[in-house]
């Protein structure tokens, strides 16, 4: 059975690597290893070593501490168990770390920082207003 420690810092690893646009074949490449073990990390399939999950930082250019970040202890075993279904229902009450298991959010937030700083923060403005509104 998979660890949610283990699934939880594959569904990061993932996230990073979606924001900054990078394929698992660029990441194992970067780390010197197979997409299939990127894969696999990914899924909670393998555990990361520390000295991977280090190499796999500087990849990603965050700290090892980001792979971490919001682990909680599951409530029972179901939740250990439905830790790596990522496909999850996403609406206002979806907390924004889930938001990004959705890769039309994610898609969504690269291109928003793509995007020219002025044209960024009118896009911003508009979508604040239209939430209020709603």
């Amino acid at each position: 059975m998979k660890h949610h420690v283990d699934v939880h810092v594959g569904q990061r690893i993932r996230r990073r690597r979606w924001m900054v646009g990078m394929t698992q074949q660029q990441l194992g490449e970067a780390v010197g290893i197979k997409f299939q073990q990127i894969q696999k990390y990914e899924t909670g399939m393998n555990r990361v070593s520390a000295s991977r999950l280090y190499e796999i930082s500087k990849a990603l250019d965050v700290p090892v501490a980001f792979f971490f970040e919001a682990v909680d202890e599951p409530a029972n075993e179901n939740e250990t168990m439905m830790a790596s279904d990522t496909a999850k229902d996403v609406n206002a009450d979806t907390p924004a770390a889930d938001l990004f298991t959705d890769k039309e959010a994610l898609e969504l937030v690269r291109c928003y920082f793509r995007l020219p700083e002025e044209p960024r923060k009118r896009l911003f403005e508009l979508t604040r207003s239209l939430t209020k509104a709603a």
